[in-house]
């Protein structure tokens, strides 16, 4: 490591020598974002009343299991849309085993829920004979009544909603004059004319929403449905029979008839407006109103139990009879026409069909039979069953009515603290079913993608699936052990592969031999050719590198082990070829989680080799030597030699950080953000990468310290020599190295061996750059602190040793230019040259300048640098400095105060390269060096898994049969 200021022993004219304390990096490798998906806390919609002190209205028990009425209308796209609108396209498609009976396929009570919601849908001809009369009044009468929260946010202050009790006989007006009392805006329901016309500017409105910020507990209501109850309904009813979906809530607000009214149309507005979902919305409501009206559809003359005024029954009534009008316009003939075409079209695909004769049957019958004649989609792909787990509850089709498509077991919570479960479009309900399961990506662009959840059993074509994977029509997909799906895209237009990839080659194959890479159960490969394809492989030059998890710790410290040694005579960057193979296989073919792992293990294994390293370096070059035993100083090849593993293994961390970066965001984006560990996994990856910075941190901070140490025997010549020797001639620019003068070929022979080391190496060109950047640094730092420190002792400041500083340091810029580092010598060299160019400016010329002018002439010099170079410069015997040299009174304190000698901790900080890894993964291997390695290490992975066999199972490594 840098020490601090030490002297080494050398010349002592040359003064100290200071060397840096410490290297700081300063990497703009951008943190991985830690993103902990964490699933909100399930929302409670806070209320507060002076009546009760309930917070939130409980879920109701399950409704009957034989009548559901759910709306069909446009949903927001929030949660709503797609999801219920897949569950029906799905259930249009369910198999002959769905257990249904009855006319209009509504199941009995036993029925499973799924089978119920096809079941009992109501269908237009169906209103067409008139809606199912009302229940005795005695059988509602005698049920126990309930609490309604009647909410009116904005009626009074300090309330949210009032309790109100009701029962089933209790109307809408009457809910409504009771909440109107509560809020002390009404009297009594029987009260005068002034209190029926207060009446009479409400409504009670069925609203459905959610929390605006669930999980948070103070988030506010957001009605997204709104329905305006009329005044006979019965609220009760509605509450006991409609229930809202998972992550959704219901309530029934108080507001303006007006504003009801406005809000009403401009739901329908917008419903009108988004596709196809919105014309069953205005039918469903209707009925709606109709199914739970309880006396809606009495005679005119008839007068509602709830005891309201004439005027607003007869304007329900109205309502219903608009309703009746519509459906009578309907052209229902047509209709039954068209059911009788279907019937005898069923009919036909019966056995002995042509015989028989079509004749009266059951309605149920009929239906059911026509469930079976499925016509899939022909504009979204879906998902057709080919096993399921419960015959009466699976669907043969699934359809995809969004871009992703969620297959999950779904359920109330998601277990972690009552949370909401994940959104899923299709239930599963077997046991091995994962809550939020796989996930399946068709949108405009072929082909589809799916994505298994972390943890989740999911195969494809007959192969376990750990990665997101390209979905082909015609492909297999199995989700745990018991349901399997075929994925059918219509819109391909028939594209897909013409067989499909699951098809064995050769039926009734012998099972697939040893070799698990190459032991696909659906292949249909022989014995001879597995053994030629294995062979193929262990031989082959493309750059693949399979091995399994119990493997990698063996694989990873033989390349390392190689690495550090020198064994195989690898290129320069094998090693960091070698392992970016192994990154590779494990982002792509192994399960989501262990890639962290792998990178974790990687690390560390390159931490420690390079640990041992620099200890034994250290060992050859002790810090401190002991007394009587001179120091013997380094020479440019011995330097070059011990630096060699240090700078190859910097060369190969530089390149592998970029290749683990690059993956490691790739792994970010395709993981399903949902996955609670991926917050977990970007953490171990960031610790792994920081692990990796720090050595190639340490690798260059070894390295420059032991190129400077070189250099400070070498530099002081640049001071002392002359380069005008009698019969030597200057070199010019490009000059080789032996055509330099003396004094200058020990400095430039360290900086030729570092340039050569860095080649050979391969080191990335930033840190080329850099390396060189802090070498001149450090020899610009010393060799103005060394003329700073000869000119206190004795006569050093005048105009001929100058002139031999300048034509040495001007040879050695030259030289630099020549090899491609002139930019950076000079801008690092800029503040020696400054002085030299001072002490260079002949001795009449410098009399007559003045302190401005030098200051101006010379910007990089300090006001304490410059006095000292004018205050010891040799004029003469007897001559005294100009007082046109003395600083002005506003600069005498930086130059009493200010420091002469250059500082070594205002080095340069050393900065990762960014951009993309220099490794190539991609075609075939051309290095025969690179590839015996990867022979090698492919029979040594083949070896451990023999190992693992009974011996009469082993097999040595196949041979590739000659052409």
């Amino acid at each position: 490591m840098l020490s601090g200021e030490r002297k080494e022993g050398g010349s002592p004219r040359f003064g100290k020598l200071h060397l840096p304390v410490g290297l700081w990096i300063n990497s703009p490798r951008k943190q991985l974002a830690k993103l902990g998906r964490r699933w909100p806390s399930a929302a409670s919609v806070k209320s507060s009343s002076s009546d009760t002190g309930s917070r939130s209205s409980e879920p109701l028990p399950p409704p009957p299991p034989h009548v559901e009425l759910r709306r069909v209308g446009a949903v927001k796209a929030a949660g709503g849309a797609s999801g219920s609108r897949a569950k029906r396209i799905s259930q249009l498609f369910r198999g002959s085993g769905t257990g249904t009976s009855g006319s209009g396929g509504a199941g009995g009570p036993g029925t499973p829920g799924g089978a119920q919601r096809w079941a009992s849908e109501k269908k237009l001809p169906e209103l067409a004979a008139g809606v199912a009369p009302e229940p005795p009044l005695a059988t509602r009468a005698s049920a126990s009544p309930g609490v309604l929260k009647i909410f009116g946010a904005g009626l009074a202050s300090g309330a949210n909603y009032k309790s109100v009790l009701a029962t089933a006989r209790s109307t809408a007006r009457e809910l409504v004059a009771e909440a109107l009392e509560r809020y002390g805006l009404a009297g009594s329901p029987g009260g005068g004319p002034g209190e029926s016309s207060c009446v009479d500017a409400f409504a009670l409105c069925d609203a459905l929403g959610r929390p605006a910020a669930a999980g948070v507990g103070s988030g506010e209501w957001r009605a997204e449905h709104l329905r305006v109850l009329g005044d006979s309904e019965r609220p009760l009813l509605v509450q006991e029979l409609w229930r809202a979906r998972p992550g959704w809530a219901r309530r029934f607000e108080l507001r303006g008839r007006e504003e009801a009214r406005r809000l009403e149309q401009e739901a329908f507005g917008a419903a009108d407006g988004e596709g196809t979902g919105a014309p069953s919305w205005r039918p469903q409501k209707n009925r709606s109103r109709a199914a739970s009206g309880g006396a809606a559809l009495a005679s005119p003359g008839q007068v509602t139990g709830s005891g309201a005024p004439a005027g607003s029954g007869g304007k329900e009534r109205s309502e219903n009879l608009s309703l009746r009008r519509s459906v009578s316009e309907l052209s229902l003939q047509g209709r039954r026409r068209r059911q009788q075409e279907r019937r005898q079209q069923a009919l036909s695909m019966a056995p002995g069909a042509a015989d028989a004769q079509i004749g009266p049957a059951d309605n149920g019958d009929f239906d059911q039979l026509t469930q079976c004649l499925i016509q899939a989609p022909s504009n979204h792909p879906y998902f057709l069953l080919l096993q399921g787990y419960q015959d009466a509850q699976d669907f043969v089709v699934y359809v995809m009515t969004r871009e992703q498509h969620v297959f999950g077991r779904g359920g109330n919570s998601s277990g972690r603290g009552g949370s909401p479960a994940p959104y899923v479009d299709t239930f599963l309900n077997a046991p091995d079913i994962l809550p939020r399961h796989c996930t399946v990506r068709a949108g405009p662009e072929h082909p589809a993608m799916v994505r298994p959840s972390r943890g989740a059993p999911v195969t494809h074509n007959g192969c376990l699936l750990l990665r997101e994977a390209e979905l082909h029509p015609g492909d297999l997909l199995g989700l745990g052990e018991h349901f399997l799906f075929m994925y059918k895209d219509p819109r391909t237009g028939g594209s897909g592969p013409a067989r499909p990839p699951w098809l064995p080659a050769r039926p009734g194959a012998p099972p697939p031999g040893p070799g698990w890479a190459f032991s696909c159960r659906l292949c249909g490969r022989g014995l001879q050719e597995r053994g030629e394809a294995l062979a193929a492989y262990l031989d082959g030059r493309e750059p693949v590198l399979r091995f399994r998890p119990r493997e990698e710790e063996a694989l990873l410290g033989e390349i390392v082990r190689a690495a550090a040694t020198g064994a195989g005579d690898l290129p320069p960057l094998g090693p960091a070829t070698l392992l970016a193979l192994c990154v590779q296989h494990s982002a792509r073919e192994l399960e989501l989680g262990h890639l962290p792992r792998l990178l974790g293990r990687l690390a560390r294994l390159i931490k420690e080799a390079v640990w041992e390293k620099i200890k034994e370096i250290g060992d050859r070059q002790p810090e401190n030597h002991p007394e009587g035993v001179p120091e013997v100083p380094l020479t440019p090849e011995a330097v070059s030699v011990e630096l060699r593993p240090l700078m190859l293994w910097m060369a190969n961390t530089t390149e592998l950080l970029s290749f683990v970066q690059e993956k490691v965001l790739e792994m970010e984006k395709e993981a399903d953000q949902e996955d609670p560990q991926l917050c977990n996994d970007l953490e171990l990856c960031d610790e792994a990468m920081a692990l990796l910075d720090e050595v190639i941190m340490c690798t260059f901070q070894q390295s420059v310290y032991y190129l400077t140490k070189t250099l400070y025997s070498t530099l002081p010549a640049l001071l002392d020599s002359n380069p005008f020797t009698a019969g030597a001639e200057l070199p010019g620019p490009g000059a080789e190295l032996e055509a330099m003068p003396p004094g200058l070929r020990p400095t430039l022979g360290v900086f030729q061996a570092a340039l050569e080391l860095t080649s050979q190496c391969e080191l990335h060109p930033d840190l080329v750059s850099q390396t060189f950047g802090y070498l001149f640094f450090f020899s610009n730092a010393s060799l103005l602190n060394s003329l700073m420190e000869r000119g206190q002792g004795r006569p050093f400041y005048q105009w001929s040793r100058a002139v031999q500083i300048r034509t040495n340091l001007d040879l050695v810029l030259d030289w630099l230019q020549g090899a491609g580092l002139g930019d950076i010598a000079t801008e690092f060299f800029r503040k020696l040259s400054m002085a030299v160019n001072l002490l260079c400016v002949p001795r009449t010329s410098l009399l007559k300048a003045s302190w401005s002018s030098l200051r101006m002439d010379h910007p990089t010099l300090t006001p304490a640098q410059l006095h000292h170079l004018l205050s010891h410069y040799q004029l003469g015997p007897g001559l005294q400095p100009p007082a046109a040299w003395d600083p002005p009174p506003a600069e005498r304190e930086a130059v009493d105060t200010g420091d002469i000698f250059e500082s070594f901790s205002s080095h340069p900080p050393l900065i990762l390269p960014l951009g993309s890894s220099r490794l190539r993964l991609t075609g075939p291997v051309t290095n025969d060096a690179l590839h015996r390695e990867l022979r090698r290490l492919r029979r040594l992975l083949w070896d451990l898994e023999q190992q693992e066999l009974p011996a009469n199972y082993r097999h040595g490594p196949p041979v590739a049969a000659s052409p």
